[in-house]
């Protein structure tokens, strides 16, 4: 087949002010395009090992200086035993000066003050019991939370875990899949993850009384949860 090109159109080609594009056969921009998108779920389960304590001094009285008097001495003597025992990550977290009201018909006036202080930790579960009932004796009087976390290297370990095993769980989803279909898996085309850090455990009695710190104290386990989605080619 002779093909006429004119003296213009072979001055653009050869200067590149144009340029030819051979295109793909219909047929393999459509293969190109078959992708099966399967998430695959991965969960692995730790040991809560770290207690997260907030506790507190509260304390009422007549007037404003001698109840932050009280609560200083009695938040001092906690504070002592706290980092005598060793805790992680201690520190202060409320301090709280307020009149207490009465009202006696149309008339409101105060009767005392409420002042407290409020410490937050972290313990290891198999102390935590025998920490908190070394606090109240010490002068704590209130336990407003107690929750239970596992360690930063175990929850880093357990996450990639959870990865891998949601990795594969959705590889063989897509062989299920495509075995049923006489189709075959290709190359990976794109990759999704996900891997949440779990929430601390809440301890479930919500606000606890001081009187009735438990102890001992378990933490039971985490969850740490992963997914990865897989958009593949067959």
């Amino acid at each position: 087949m002779n093909w006429f090109v004119s003296p213009l159109a072979a001055l653009m080609l050869a200067t590149g002010t144009v340029s030819m594009v051979t295109s793909a056969p219909v047929a393999a921009q459509e293969q190109r395009s078959n992708t099966l998108t399967v998430t695959g779920q991965g969960i692995v389960s730790v040991p809560a090992t770290i207690a997260q304590v907030n506790l507190g001094v509260e304390v009422r009285g007549r007037t404003a200086e001698e109840v932050q008097a009280e609560v200083r001495a009695r938040s001092n003597a906690v504070v002592q035993l706290l980092r005598s025992s060793n805790v992680e990550q201690l520190k202060t977290t409320g301090v709280r000066l307020h009149p207490v009201y009465s009202r006696q018909g149309n008339v409101t006036r105060i009767t005392g003050y409420s002042a407290t202080n409020t410490v937050s930790f972290r313990v290891t579960t198999d102390r935590a019991g025998a920490i908190l009932d070394a606090a109240v004796e010490s002068g704590a009087t209130r336990i407003d939370g107690l929750s239970f976390v596992a360690t930063d290297e175990t929850i880093e370990a357990a996450r990639q875990q959870a990865l891998r095993e949601a990795t594969l769980d959705a590889q063989r989803q897509a062989d299920v899949v495509l075995a049923a279909l006489n189709l075959s898996r290709r190359s990976i085309v794109n990759i999704s993850v996900n891997a949440s850090m779990p929430s601390p455990m809440p301890f479930d009695r919500g606000f606890v009384a001081a009187e009735a710190a438990p102890s001992p104290i378990e933490g039971g386990e985490q969850q740490i949860r992963a997914s990865v989605t897989l958009e593949i080619g067959y």
